[in-house]
């Protein structure tokens, strides 16, 4: 019989001992699990700036244009579709507003497809009911004779190329109706940059509001069709479809404490918030709240404020492309701001860009002068985030950085290549039925207006460096009787560089200021008074200068009755009975 191996029968037991030495170790005792140093943590969404995916616009063509066909029927009440088509057309937004109703609506059968009809495979193809509800669309543009529509596609109609509201704007104010398409286009082109798909549209509509149910279609010319922001819009961009989407309708980043608020506030008023901002995203307003109040609070260091709330490169390129194009109306207006659930930032996506490169061209055909504060960063004086970036020495540097990183890749080569692209589309539609007979320009001023498109970024750079030097604009208040004098008043005018500022007050009975009545100079304080006036029309206007000699005008303008504009100019009125009313 062999023997048991001692040895290994004592390494045996000397092994179980220790194994059951260590299990039987306190069982409270903290474990600190292993660290992997091999993984790489995500960071927080604040910590990226965020950018669209630029393969949305992969299967864009930019010299296309799609054709649609619209049938317009009266729905029912229920959802304000039970309007004639005539109906629809014979309002602006202002009829609505005023009468605190919905805009009329009709049903409509949509169908894409070519000049020679619907087609197979498009949308709409054989549809016989309704598929969307259409309404006009614009604010100012809508008093034209010429509407822009929103065709909202039913929920269980499917989609128009991702999209089921389509917005078809006529540019009834751009002379050469594809300004919006130019910047969008270029846009596309920025990595930093927001855009929106678009396209060249022509319009049939069958109206069969009338109860002729053998009307044909009517041709209504050429639209350029813009992709709405909204939860689509960020989905298709690989952005946070749960996020916060505002469009600016009213809105200079004031607190607006009457306006602004949660909508669980007993006081929360949708009206007065859409009159500032529509939300199209997450409908909780806290973190809106917290941007206004800290944007708003001079107390707060607004470095701090400024990185914790907005994305710089996003920031400084959407400010940098607007004052390169010129597009003057984005002060309060035609943006939306984008913030993505989980994060705190915001970012600015362009929106309604019809009025950029338009300068030269208001210029040669007398709608404005040429120095005036609607060239440069003194248009944006108004917005507190604005003019807050703007006396920030270090920030107008960096703005001056992005926009010359931007002036070397859109150069004026490539803005003239699209220019004559677009022409060749636009043309044949802009001179011939319906839309010539809305056209403010002839065929030869239209043809001198594309010459001067392509210069349109270096005027504005070289404004904007001028701008600079000059005082900061500021707003005219009503005139007000004090006794028998009329006290005239205005906002502060500064400089960037904080030299000493004057004003130089003019009373006039006509706009041109050929015939002064009085004038005030060398004034220290932005007030001055005058004995009361006869009843009349009477102009004011107010300079202001600074020590190197630089004048700025006051952010009013007024329209003489040829349509020109003269910036700086306040029209009032004084009646029999001695009241004042600003017109």
């Amino acid at each position: 019989m062999k023997l048991p191996n001692i040895k290994l029968i004592i390494s045996i037991l000397i092994l179980a001992f220790l194994l059951t030495s260590c299990n039987n170790e306190p069982t409270d005792k903290t474990v600190e699990p292993k660290v992997n140093d091999d993984i790489e943590y995500m960071q927080g969404i604040d910590d990226i700036s965020l950018r669209e995916l630029k393969s949305v616009y992969a299967d864009d063509d930019d010299t296309s244009v799609v054709t649609m066909y619209l049938t317009v029927t009266a729905g029912n009440s229920v959802d304000n579709t039970d309007h004639t088509w005539s109906d629809v057309n014979a309002n602006s937004v202002y009829y609505y507003l005023e009468n605190g109703i919905q805009r009329y609506a009709v049903e409509g059968i949509l169908q894409v497809g070519d000049e020679s009809g619907p087609l197979e495979n498009e949308f709409g193809f054989g549809s016989v009911t309704p598929n969307t509800i259409v309404h006009i669309r614009g604010q100012t543009s809508s008093r034209s004779p010429q509407k822009s529509y929103k065709v909202e596609i039913n929920n269980d109609s499917g989609m128009w190329r991702g999209q089921t509201n389509i917005a078809l704007n006529k540019h009834v104010y751009d002379t050469v109706r594809f300004r919006n398409k130019l910047v969008y286009d270029l846009l596309k082109t920025i990595p930093a940059a927001f855009s929106s798909r678009t396209q060249f549209v022509h319009l049939y509509v069958k109206d069969l509001t009338t109860g002729n149910p053998d009307a044909g279609f009517v041709d209504h010319g050429l639209f350029t069709q813009a992709e709405q922001p909204n939860k689509k819009y960020l989905r298709a961009r690989g952005l946070d479809e749960n996020g916060h989407l505002y469009k600016a309708i009213m809105f200079e980043f004031e607190r607006y404490y009457d306006d602004i608020k949660l909508e669980s506030d007993p006081e929360f008023n949708l009206d007065s918030f859409e009159a500032r901002l529509e939300s199209r995203g997450n409908q909780d307003n806290s973190k809106l709240l917290n941007m206004l109040d800290e944007v708003n609070n001079y107390s707060m260091d607004f470095e701090e404020v400024f990185e914790k709330h907005f994305d710089a490169e996003n920031y400084f390129t959407w400010l940098a492309f607007q004052l390169l194009v010129g597009n003057k109306d984005t002060t309060s207006q035609n943006f939306f701001l984008y913030s993505p659930l989980n994060g705190l930032k915001w970012y600015f996506i362009p929106w309604d860009n019809d009025d950029s490169f338009s300068h030269e061209e208001d210029f040669a055909f007398g709608y404005t002068t040429k120095y005036d504060y609607t060239f440069g960063p003194s248009i944006y004086w108004s917005s507190v985030i604005h003019k807050r970036i703007l006396t920030s020495p270090k920030y107008r540097q960096m703005l001056d950085n992005k926009m010359n990183e931007l002036r070397a890749v859109i150069t004026r080569e490539r803005i003239e290549e699209l220019v004559w692209q677009y022409d060749s589309i636009v043309r044949p539609y802009l001179f011939s039925q319906p839309d010539a007979g809305y056209s403010p320009m002839t065929l030869p001023e239209y043809s001198r207006i594309l010459q001067m498109i392509p210069n349109e970024m270096e005027l504005n750079y070289n404004a904007y460096l001028a701008s600079l030097k000059k005082p900061t604009p500021f707003y005219l208040g009503d005139p007000i009787i004090d006794k028998d004098n009329i006290v005239f008043s205005w906002n502060e005018s500064t400089d960037f560089y904080n030299s000493q500022v004057r004003y130089t007050f003019e009373l006039a009975r006509d706009y041109n200021f050929s015939s002064i009545i009085f004038r005030a100079d060398d004034l220290e304080m932005p007030a001055v008074r005058h004995n009361m006036l006869p009843p009349g029309e009477y102009f004011a206007r107010i300079t202001s200068e600074n020590e190197s000699g630089e004048t700025q005008t006051a952010m009013e303008i007024f329209i003489a009755p040829n349509g020109s504009k003269h910036p700086g100019i306040m029209s009032f009125e004084i009646s029999e009975d001695g009241t004042i009313t600003r017109l």
